[in-house]
């Protein structure tokens, strides 16, 4: 197992996740799982996932179309690490074990022997470092990936079975990154590929229990029972290679088809379970899994270069008081998601109560913008020299409800005599605008088991941020040292005061969180989340007859 260095490291994310960890189940299942203890696993049989979204990529390292991309790249690819959900422990992956050093500057992993890729490559040191490099080389297309290898120096080979990955200044929170997706390793022959030429998944292999048998854009995802996989991380009950034969992920963009097509057995399990529709599948003795997300909760970014209206931090404050998220919350969702109480979910570690700074006070905000010099016009908008406050909010609506919310938001904020056009595309188009600076708000979330999903975001220095024209000192300082930080209790404190850095300086605007709910059919057991609430490993699922 790890060394006793990397068990203080881990130790902090145990406790807090242990402690927030909010898993709910109904019928038959065990919480957070569609599976039941007494239950015998059936061998064989065919399961239909139905997801809201087609993934755009198979490549684990790309931007995709968000969790529904990580649901299939899961079954297909591993990390040298694994985050235990029942515990927040980082435990083994395709690493026995890992050693950090007195600064956390270098991680030496031991690898798992006899893994294999599945075009039959075995899995050695110098593939976990081709790897890594392969990252850092396509800096500017793998972003989730690179922000997860913050200073990377290289990784050196000690021996086939013995990795050192370097780091040119301290990065305490690499054990948890290195069993996300974004890191997990590609066989040579894949890497070989041309990085944009990846996205179909043809050619690529990975060590996980399923195989790509074939991805048709928009329609569906084909993947295939891998014999001889023997390797799965210990937070999982089968180990060797999967039940199931086949796993058939079906894109099914409306969420009433995919409810209604699991009520009436065309589909074995679906994602993005409409928050209205709950009541019914309970009903219906439907199995559900339920679990809160952590990470950043779901919420307004603002965008604050120099010359824009929200480059006003009196503007940014406002708009903190300005919102009604428990009206948005009983309207657009159900008690299974939380009003939003800080930048990161309550089950992140390093989460921070502020909700007194979120309470809704229109008349507080009015009172800040009066102050300002933003007055209302004939229309009710305010004007000031001649400028109209009004702002452009971008989202997509890869959670169904987000078009809901965001309408609430637009209708709030018009009350308090603020406009707000909405914009909403796909996530390609979504991407380019918002690195453009087409937005003045981005409404969304990004879930990630680790207080440093705070850096990813908001760290100026990142070129991934800098359209957002973020230049506190302070707050960057807090976030470095949150990273540099091998102790996590320390971490947690740090990620604690960069949470209130980030809500005094109004940079974010939480609203509500995230919950990931999966309905799953009565005869389906063993599907799981992971501890970022994504769906975790197939190895388990199978269909009792």
């Amino acid at each position: 197992m790890t060394s006793p260095r990397i068990r203080r490291i881990t130790a902090g994310i145990a406790t807090a996740a242990a402690a927030a960890l909010v898993l709910s189940a109904c019928a038959a299942n065990a919480a957070g799982s569609a599976s039941t203890a007494s239950a015998k696993p059936v061998e064989g049989g065919d399961l239909t996932f139905a997801l809201a979204n087609d993934p755009i990529t198979l490549n684990p390292t790309a931007l995709g179309s968000g969790n529904d991309t990580l649901y299939v790249e899961r079954q297909l690819f591993e990390s040298l690490t694994e985050q235990d959900p029942k515990t927040g422990k980082i435990i083994p992956g395709l690493a026995t074990k890992w050693q950090a050093n007195a600064d956390a500057t270098q991680f030496t992993f031991t690898l798992r022997p006899g893994v294999t890729f599945s075009d039959g490559t075995p899995l050695t040191a110098s593939v976990v470092k081709a790897n890594f490099d392969d990252i850092v080389a396509n800096a500017t297309k793998a972003v989730n990936a690179v922000t997860a290898l913050p200073n990377y120096a290289g990784t050196t080979v000690v021996n086939d079975s013995t990795a050192t990955v370097s780091f040119s200044k301290p990065n305490g929170a690499f054990p948890q990154a290195a069993s996300t997706v974004a890191l997990a390793l590609l066989s040579p022959k894949s890497l070989a590929i041309p990085f944009d030429d990846r996205a179909t998944g043809a050619g690529l292999s990975g060590t996980g229990p399923f195989t790509l048998e074939s991805y048709t854009k928009n329609t569906s995802v084909v993947l295939k029972k891998r014999s001889g996989y023997d390797w799965a991380p210990e937070d999982y009950g089968n180990r060797a290679a999967a039940h199931l034969d086949t796993v058939t992920f079906k894109i099914v963009p409306e969420a009433g088809v995919r409810t209604g097509g699991l009520t009436s057995k065309q589909f074995d399990a679906v994602g993005g379970v409409l928050p209205q529709d709950i009541a019914t599948l309970k009903t219906g003795k439907t199995g559900l899994v339920i679990r809160p997300n952590p990470g950043i909760a779901f919420g307004l970014t603002t965008y604050t270069k120099p010359g824009t209206i929200l480059s006003d931090e009196k503007v940014r404050t406002a708009l903190l008081t300005a919102i009604d998220r428990t009206a948005i919350q009983q309207s657009a969702l159900t008690s299974d998601f939380k009003v939003a109480s800080s930048v990161l979910a309550a089950n992140t570690p390093g989460w921070v109560d502020l909700s007194k700074q979120l309470t809704s006070d229109p008349k507080a905000s009015a009172k800040l913008l009066d102050d300002d010099g933003w007055k209302k016009g004939a229309d009710g908008i305010r004007e000031k020299d001649g400028k109209r406050l009004s702002l452009k909010l971008g989202y997509i609506a890869n959670f169904n409800p987000n078009q809901s919310i965001v309408e609430l938001i637009q209708q709030q904020l018009k009350q308090l005599g603020i406009e707000v056009t909405v914009w909403t595309g796909t996530v390609p188009q979504y991407l380019a605008q918002s690195s453009a600076g087409a937005f003045d708000l981005a409404y969304g979330n990004l879930s990630r088991a680790d207080g440093d999903v705070l850096r990813t975001q908001f760290l100026s220095t990142l070129p991934s941020n800098t359209v957002k024209g973020y230049t506190d000192p302070q707050l960057n300082q807090l976030l470095l040292d949150q990273l540099a930080t091998p102790d996590q209790d320390k971490r947690n404190a740090i990620a604690q005061k960069a949470g209130q850095r980030i809500v005094d300086l109004a940079y974010y605007i939480p609203v509500v969180e995230l919950t990931t709910i999966l309905g799953t059919a009565q005869n389906v057991h063993g599907i799981v989340l992971g501890a970022d609430s994504r769906l975790g490993s197939l190895v388990d699922a199978y269909k009792a007859k």
